[in-house]
């Protein structure tokens, strides 16, 4: 069975609002959520990226990493922006999945929580920097960064 790269990216994009929306509305953190959006999905998601970055990345002339050019380069495949796309879905979800779970071992309530991952879903590194001074900010307030408390154990 062959995709094109339209019914790829729809697939993709659907797969990562699947996880996104287990994280923001999951009545409550169950493990089965955490391991659908933040393992299954980027998982497979990450099968995509590499599937096609095998077989798309040597192709493009002038491409890789060394330069803006070469980066506009590679994208000016479409396989590659797909492939571009299909990491940033990934990794966001991902990162995502890991705000829920420190968010809710450090007792953040779903109110705080949304717009944080809104802001990951979003904006990516500017969500995760939203946590961080989030968490910061809740656990010099509330009392600690225990690894009992981080790994959600303490009561």
């Amino acid at each position: 069975m062959t995709f094109n790269i339209e019914t790829l990216f729809g697939l993709s994009s659907n797969a990562a609002m699947v996880g996104w929306l287990l994280l923001l509305f999951s009545p409550k953190r169950w493990e089965w959520v955490l391991f659908i959006a933040g393992i299954l999905i980027p998982a497979l998601l990450s099968t995509l990226y590499g599937g096609l970055m095998l077989t798309h990345f040597a192709s493009v002339e002038g491409g890789g990493y060394s330069s803006l050019k070469e980066v506009r380069a590679l994208f000016s495949n479409d396989a590659v922006l797909l492939a571009g796309w299909v990491h940033y879905l990934a990794f966001d979800l991902a990162i995502g999945a890991m705000i829920a779970r420190r968010a809710d071992a450090a007792g953040l309530t779903r109110l705080v929580q949304i717009p944080i991952l809104f802001f990951t879903f979003m904006f990516g590194p500017l969500g995760f920097l939203l946590f961080v001074l989030t968490e910061a900010g809740w656990r010099a307030i509330s009392g600690g960064w225990g690894a009992a408390k981080l790994q959600g154990t303490a009561s």
